[in-house]
């Protein structure tokens, strides 16, 4: 790597300066599945930590493990109550748009997120056109009427 893209600590260390993750200024809802999936990470990180790893690799191991560490730490725990009738936070929505196409979300935390795996964030524009709408309601996102023709767990 150019000495050019380093940085010196006090030390007189040379740093990567790979700077931290961002993390959202939104609540941090998620799942049971989202929680696990925390876990999972950080003890993960921490074992690959533990290999003693060059030092970039270090660093990089270190600002994940900071991220989730801090992710975990405001994590909220949200589960829909059963058999609501409106759209919530955890809840599967199938959706039927006004030119017959068809999807199917589940609704989950920013980091559960994968859109190419059915699951969207809270906080996405979708979703929150959703949120408190019931069957046969019809949300409106970039233009386009979805209706609501069915909730899950």
């Amino acid at each position: 790597m150019s000495r050019a893209f380093t940085k010196e600590d006090e030390s007189g260390d040379v740093l990567g300066g790979i700077g931290e993750r961002p993390v959202s200024t939104h609540r941090n809802l998620v799942t049971p599945q989202g929680i696990a999936a925390m876990d999972r990470e950080i003890a993960s990180l921490r074992e690959e930590l533990a290999k003693g790893p060059d030092r970039e690799k270090v660093a990089l191991l270190s600002r994940d493990l900071r991220y989730w560490t801090a992710r975990r730490e405001t994590a909220e725990l949200s589960v829909p109550e059963p058999g609501s009738d409106v759209v919530r936070f955890g809840m599967v929505v199938s959706l039927e748009s006004e030119d017959g196409r068809e999807a199917r979300w589940r609704i989950v935390g920013e980091d559960e997120a994968d859109a190419a795996h059915g699951s969207i964030s809270h906080v996405s524009p979708m979703a929150r056109a959703l949120f408190g709408k019931g069957v046969g309601d019809v949300a409106t996102v970039n233009g386009v009427e979805w209706e609501i023709v069915g909730l899950g767990a």
